[in-house]
């Protein structure tokens, strides 16, 4: 398959890790965070971590909104299937995550609340129109990549007048989140890591171009390469990482050129500044508030803003103190780190959201790496 098969070949992937072994300076340390929990699913699917000289590290980063949605907002959505006459909708993964005191939307749809499972915001709508005597709440998640839909889906809902539906908004952005990384007041302390460079989020930078993360080159003097989400693409980003870390470059160099633009695709940045706004800040997992890093949606759209129209208190509740999700989202922990992985902890029984959608550190570790894990362990 274009795109793919070329991308995937074991012959080419071994050039690249000869390529970066000679690159990577022996006397030096190389640390670089991949985002987007996508490029985490493909290193440890393919093995990358195996190809790569030990003096090369790559560290978990926080691109999982599934991971990243705190518990409160899982209790505040509960809350708002279970009142008469809401339907919730949402993606598959939201349902398992857990909420307060073992709870879940998969949980409380068994006791009884209306949540179904949806593919796309415009399944949402089409039940909306089915059923007009249900409120019906599109549960919204996720970075710039699933922003444009949710937006689509206002002007579709404002346009055909649907009074029985709203969106329950969770939309976050991805600079903002990389900033409160390299920014964070106690990197020092160790509660977030020591980073050399990013591999920037694929998707997402389709959407707001690979110069939306300029700002990391130039203040934070780290360099950022967008790249794909297949193994070669990872592998020459790293190289691509290392080659700047060795120039004493700090740029933003984009790998991924067959989808990404510097300037993004415009129609659906534009799509989504007329529905939504920055909130002041917003709730991470393991992050605490980072200010101007999620979206609500403007005013003059209030009348499907489920937030509003239902008059929804905020909630925050704390995080399993036995769960090191937090941790690992920062990237200062690996899920073999946690206590609970693979013995409380496992993706039929998930205790934190990092084992629960595939692009969590925890599930992609539990299904490809902790077999790695045990070879060498054997070995």
């Amino acid at each position: 398959m274009k795109y793919v098969d070329e991308y995937r070949d074991g012959a080419l992937a071994r050039k690249v890790a000869a390529a970066i072994a000679a690159a990577a300076d022996p006397q030096r340390s190389y640390s670089f965070m991949e985002f987007c929990g996508s490029h985490t699913h493909a290193i440890s699917r393919y093995g990358l971590e195996d190809l790569l000289p030990g003096n090369v590290r790559m560290v978990h980063g926080p691109g999982c909104p599934v991971c990243v949605l705190p518990i409160g907002r899982i209790d505040m959505a509960i809350a708002l299937a279970s009142r008469p006459a809401v339907t919730l909708c949402t993606y598959g993964d939201l349902m398992r995550v857990p909420g307060s005191r073992g709870s879940s939307l998969l949980r409380a749809r068994a006791a009884g609340a209306d949540i179904r499972m949806v593919y796309s915001t415009l399944d949402a709508l089409a039940i909306a129109q089915a059923e007009p005597q249900r409120q019906v709440v599109f549960l919204a998640i996720g970075f710039e990549t699933t922003t444009p839909p949710t937006a689509l889906a206002i002007r579709i809902a404002s346009r055909k007048q649907l009074s029985n539906f709203s969106v329950f908004c969770n939309h976050v952005l991805t600079p903002p989140a990389i900033r409160g990384i390299l920014d964070h007041p106690d990197v020092d302390a160790g509660a977030v890591p020591q980073l050399d460079g990013f591999i920037g989020p694929a998707h997402v930078s389709a959407v707001i171009g690979s110069n939306a993360f300029a700002e990391f080159a130039e203040r934070f003097r780290k360099p950022v390469v967008v790249a794909g989400f297949e193994p070669l693409d990872v592998m020459q980003a790293i190289l691509m990482l290392i080659q700047q870390v060795n120039d004493g470059r700090h740029q933003v160099e984009n790998q991924y050129v067959r989808a990404v633009t510097p300037e993004g695709n415009l129609i659906a940045q534009a799509e989504v500044a007329t529905y939504f706004e920055l909130r002041d800040s917003f709730e991470w997992r393991g992050f605490g508030r980072v200010p101007a890093s999620g979206l609500r949606i403007k005013a003059e759209y209030a009348a499907f803003d489920a937030e509003r129209r239902f008059e929804i208190a905020e909630v925050s509740a704390p995080d399993n103190p036995a769960c090191e999700c937090g941790a690992i989202l920062r990237g200062v922990k690996r899920p073999t780190d946690c206590k609970l992985f693979g013995t409380a902890c496992t993706p039929e029984t998930p205790m934190g959201s990092c084992m629960v959608s595939s692009e969590g550190a925890c599930a992609a570790h539990w299904t490809y790496g902790r077999f790695r894990d045990h070879a060498r362990r054997v070995a």
